[in-house]
């Protein structure tokens, strides 16, 4: 099946449909669940909640759980912080109110069995459903009682997710705690007629780990609560059942839930939390437990008694509350276990304390809901032949850089206890660790869990966030995903963001903010901010570094102002959700590119060495006051200790014990006449010239010639140079061009520091054919300097006649989603990812869990291009750094250029450390292939996916210009062609 598009039409229906999703409504105010709330008085419209100078009361049995009373207390003050005005709160006969909200779990409240039983509550699905609920206007559910608006649940969390799904809609955000989200008071609520709302999970548990705490969390906990106790907890459970979370893997770098406050286990079976323990914390002990109560070695072959006692203690302690056990062990300090250890004893383990759990809860250990992680080198010991018994649920990992490891079978899908993904957005450990910012791209938690959700790993997820600030939206993301994966397809991705903006701080600035949250998260997963060194992104090749710089700065002058134009009462909250992150990043990105500049300018001999020094401290300095503005300077220091990770000055995987400036030079700038000739050359003391895309400056020993980068009639880019001061006396210089159509931001000036000359051509009045200019540039001394201008402007195509990606400076670069046809075979289609990846989006094939394809089966993407001359040619292909979820020798695309026999290529044919380490650091990988065009002119790039998962992000075939960057090349020039 064959698919060609037309560049203009898909422009115009881009535009069309982002002008309909950027319109987000006033009243919208939830994720992921149909608006059924309106913000306004429609007395006799529906069920009237707030309105006409009366609030509906709230009718709860004083026999229902007690997390459902709790949450039913939580809307009640919701709506009060609202309105204004209090609901009532009855157990009994509320007597004539005209209109009243009831809430209740099936066969734990009379009044809605009762309404069920009369058939004016439809809750057929509901019967044996996990944590589902239903939210119903009814009309004359009881006498005195004209409508209500009832919440019923299936279970107990169905009920508390039910009610807190009311408290979203009128407009309380689930981090209106955690993040300062204010409400905005309305004076009405109302809940139109016949509105009938069923959700329910489709994962069963979905959790959030709380890991690499300190010294952030921990130290912000201490100071507010005393550590992480009942008040801590109380709040963290709240916030995450509001976002329908039911699972919790508790802190543990120096801590323990269990043991440290004795009224954490109660609270978090009272509000309905299903407790974990981590990984490598087996049979629902922390391991700091160990640390305290623990007699000998953790090893199991030669301390095995005393482990025994110590688990059987651990479900002692859990009893009867809920809970998802870890199996198995690593060893002490979630490292590997002891090099003898093996599969046999591992398998020993589990079947003992299967027989502890059989002993001490009194149950067959099948009924008891149980995990093995394969974690690291776990998953080795499953793929040498471990196994455990089917009930057990197969909880898979990530790379704990957010690429699945490995994803059931076929064959494995069939067992009873499922399978579930453990995920990070946070890690210590190799290549460097990363804790201070969210890096986390939306696209790529979408894609990844998508591909879990396809192949059955849908029974448990958890992610690692960390201190949880600031990382609020890739959580609230990841389990609004689990919920309903259903309700957010690929192509609804940026209609998320909108609508968490919208929620957040109303509809005006909705799609500026998302567009902020968007590009940060994505500039920020380019590389990790720990992971950035000053020469990360080049200096030179295509003003990578500059470009990256102002991007950033963009955005964040953009942030800025966006905030300051929102209302006082929602400052502090934006600071945390969106301005921190974006001024922090860029930030330290322009300090670090600045150390960069410093460098390569004290190579040069630039007087303006210095002044990247001193703005490298002041970036520094900048940090620094960032951080105490958000510890100190909003919410009347609520946020002491938080964002106090530190993330300047790796040198290993771990994080530095300080902040730690990046090394700079300065010069000691001499006067005039004090720089030495050298080998008895005449050189200028005063001037310098520094050309675009070259890091060496004239005067250069030996010499050699400056050229620009070619002036191409297809991207009409201006070209520059750079004229410097090499000491501390101005001088004058002046410029002459070879020919008329050349084009100049000046041609001569005094010179204290350095001055940039923009190069432009009069394209109307050059002459087709390739050209070559010249630019004569005399300073002081009588120095002269000869730089080559080409300019290419061909007879044989011109902006008119071109079709495709035109090559640019030797090279055709390619945004992945921008091809010329695209083929598919009937059952699979070809996706776009938005917003997936370093620089535009991604595109990928479904169905994922698909078998393999050939060749011949066709399923491709074209892309034309035009190059300007024959011979030998290298095409990279920018992947996602996908791993090899599957058993198998790995997965494979394949490429060829017009009718060549395609080449393909395993993306996993390199299994070793140090190619995952450039994979994970770069958040990508770059296949390359070599090929032969016969002719200059117009030919097809051909993709072809073989196997399912694979992101292509970009395509550049390099004719020979291609030279060393981190993104790679600006996307060529593209035209439509007649």
């Amino acid at each position: 099946m064959k698919h060609k598009l037309n560049r203009r039409v898909v422009s115009a229906l881009a535009l069309a449909i982002a002008a309909v999703l950027g319109t987000v409504p006033p009243q919208a105010q939830a994720l992921g669940i149909k608006q059924f709330v309106d913000l306004d008085d429609k007395a006799g419209a529906g069920v009237v909640l707030a309105g006409s100078g009366r609030v509906a009361p709230i009718l709860v049995a004083k026999d229902d759980f007690p997390g459902v009373v709790r949450a039913a207390r939580d809307l009640q003050r919701d709506i009060g912080s609202i309105t204004g005005k209090t609901p009532q709160w009855i157990e009994g006969d509320p007597g004539t109110a005209r209109d009243a909200i009831i809430i209740g779990t099936l066969g734990r409240n009379p009044l809605i069995d009762r309404l069920a039983q009369q058939g004016k509550l439809d809750v057929r699905e509901l019967a044996g459903q996990w944590e589902g609920f239903v939210i119903q206007a009814v009309d004359n559910p009881m006498p005195g009682v004209q409508r209500a608006l009832v919440v019923v649940g299936s279970d107990k969390r169905g009920t508390i997710f039910g009610t807190y799904a009311v408290s979203e809609q009128i407009g309380v955000s689930p981090w209106y705690w955690w993040a300062d989200v204010p409400v905005v008071r309305h004076k009405a609520l109302t809940v139109p007629a016949g509105t009938r709302i069923a959700e329910k999970p489709a994962v069963q548990y979905r959790g959030i780990f709380l890991n690499d705490e300190a010294p952030a969390l921990s130290n912000w906990a201490k100071e507010r609560f005393g550590g992480f106790n009942h008040k801590f907890y109380e709040k963290l459970f709240e916030l995450m059942l509001r976002m329908r979370a039911n699972y919790l893997w508790p802190a543990m770098w120096n801590s323990s839930f269990f043991d440290d406050d004795k009224e954490n286990w109660p609270l978090a079976d009272r509000m309905g939390i299903v407790m974990g323990t981590s990984h490598h914390e087996p049979m629902m002990r922390a391991q700091k437990e160990w640390h305290r109560y623990g007699k000998g070695p953790w090893d199991y072959h030669r301390n095995g008694e005393v482990l025994r006692e110590f688990w059987a203690q651990g479900l002692r302690n859990a009893g009867n509350y809920d809970k998802v056990i870890t199996m198995a062990m690593r060893g002490d300090g979630d490292e590997p276990m002891s090099q003898d250890a093996n599969v046999e004893l591992l398998q020993n383990i589990v079947r003992d304390q299967r027989a502890i759990i059989r002993k001490e809860l009194g149950k067959p250990p099948e009924q008891v809901p149980q995990l093995w992680a394969l974690y690291k080198e776990v998953q080795d010991y499953y793929e040498k032949g471990m196994r455990v018994p089917d009930d057990m649920l197969l909880l898979w990992c990530d790379d704990n850089w957010g690429n699945i490891r490995r994803l059931p079978t076929a064959e494995e899908r069939k067992r009873s206890g499922g399978a579930g993904i453990y995920y990070h957005f946070d890690y210590v450990g190799v290549p460097r660790s990363y804790k201070w910012l969210n890096v986390t791209q939306i696209p790529k938690v979408w894609e990844q869990m998508n591909l879990a959700n396809e192949y059955g790993a849908n029974r448990l997820w958890i992610v690692n966030v960390g201190d949880l600030k600031p990382m609020e939206i890739p959580t609230e993301f990841f389990l609004a995903y689990g919920w309903n994966p259903q309700a957010w397809p690929a192509e609804r991705l940026p209609e998320f963001l909108r609508e968490w903006a919208a929620r957040e701080f109303g509809a005006q600035h909705a799609n500026e903010i998302a567009s902020i949250v968007d590009k940060y998260t994505r500039y920020n997963a380019r590389r990790h901010p720990e992971q950035i060194d000053p020469d990360t992104y080049s200096l030179t090749a295509y003003d990578e570094a500059e470009r990256v710089v102002a991007d950033y700065n963009q955005l964040a002058d953009e942030a800025k102002r966006v905030g300051q134009s929102l209302p006082k009462t929602m400052r502090d909250a934006y600071f945390q959700l969106v301005e921190y992150p974006v001024l922090a990043s860029a930030n330290a990105v322009d300090m670090l590119v600045s150390a960069g500049r410093n460098r390569l300018y004290a190579r040069q001999g630039r007087v303006t060495t210095n002044d990247m020094a001193a703005r490298v401290r002041r970036l520094f300095q900048r940090d620094a006051d960032l951080v105490k503005q958000y510890q100190q300077g909003i919410s009347g220091g609520k946020w002491n200790h938080m964002m106090s990770q530190t993330h300047f000055g790796y040198t290993t995987w771990d994080q530095p014990y300080r902040d730690v400036m990046p090394a700079v030079s300065e010069l000691r700038v001499p006067e005039p006449g004090q720089l030495a000739a050298p080998n008895g050359i005449h050189r200028s003391d005063h001037m310098g010239v520094a050309i675009q895309g070259e890091p060496t400056a004239w005067p250069v020993f030996p010499p050699k010639p400056l050229v620009l980068p070619a002036l191409s009639v297809f991207e009409k880019l201006p070209r520059y140079v750079e004229v410097f001061n090499r000491s501390s006396a101005p001088f004058d210089y002046s410029i002459t061009a070879s020919h008329p159509w050349l084009r100049l931001s000046h041609t001569g000036g005094r010179v204290a520091k350095d001055q940039r000359i923009m190069v432009d051509v009069d394209w109307n009045a050059v002459p087709t054919g390739t050209t070559q200019a010249t630019l004569t540039i005399k300073g002081p001394d009588t120095a002269e300097v000869l730089v080559r201008v080409p300019v290419h402007k061909p007879a044989d195509l011109t902006p008119a006649s071109a079709q495709g990606h035109v090559e640019s400076q030797g090279v055709v670069a390619i945004e992945a989603e921008h091809y010329t046809a695209s083929y598919a075979p009937p059952g699979r289609q070809w996706l776009k990812i938005p917003g997936y990846g370093r620089t535009l989006s991604g595109m990928t094939t479904t169905p994922g869990a698909a078998p393999a394809l050939a060749v011949k089966d066709g399923m491709h993407l074209d892309y034309t291009v035009n190059v300007f001359s024959a011979g030998e040619v290298k095409l990279h292909a920018v992947l996602g750094p996908t791993l090899k979820f599957q058993p198998g020798s790995g997965f494979r695309y394949a490429v060829s250029i017009d009718d060549e026999a395609p080449q393909e290529v395993n993306v996993h044919a390199d299994q070793s450390e140090g190619f995952w380490s450039r994979a994970v650091s770069n958040n990508a990988v770059d296949f390359v292939t070599t090929h032969r065009i016969a002719s200059p002119g117009r030919h097809t790039v051909k993709f072809w996916a073989l196997d399912p998962g694979l992101v292509l992000q970009r395509l550049v075939l390099d004719a020979g210009g291609m030279r060393q960057s981190y993104l790679g090349p600006r996307e060529s020039p593209y035209y439509q062609g007649k």
